[in-house]
């Protein structure tokens, strides 16, 4: 089976997703496994409306998942999202790319 590597724009997407340190400490608790969203309130020592903010733009950049049990929200990690993002940074390898100019005018 052919692994796809995300476009730009999508990896763009991911890479905002990630740019945030708040979110990274998303991304590193649920690597350990689905959590409930008041323990990571609590480990984060986050305000519920921040959190939210937060776990939704992951959510929209397809990095984790939710799901609703009684009155509680439970977040995990989409591994397949980060490894589509490993990939696509493991091709940007310095080198000539397309559209490198041939041309003397850059290399003078």
């Amino acid at each position: 089976m052919a692994t796809i590597t995300p476009d730009v724009g999508s990896a763009a997407h991911v890479f905002h997703a990630l740019s945030d340190e708040t979110r990274l400490q998303i991304v590193r608790l649920l690597s350990h496994g689905e959590r409930c969203v008041c323990e990571l309130q609590n480990v984060l020592d986050a305000a519920q409306s921040r959190l939210s903010f937060h776990l939704k733009t992951l959510k929209d950049a397809g990095l984790v998942s939710d799901r609703r049990e009684g009155r509680w929200v439970y977040y995990a990690l989409n591994t397949q999202a980060l490894d589509e993002i490993a990939r696509f940074a493991a091709a940007v390898k310095p080198g000539r790319h397309a559209g490198s100019c041939a041309e003397a005018c850059c290399s003078s």
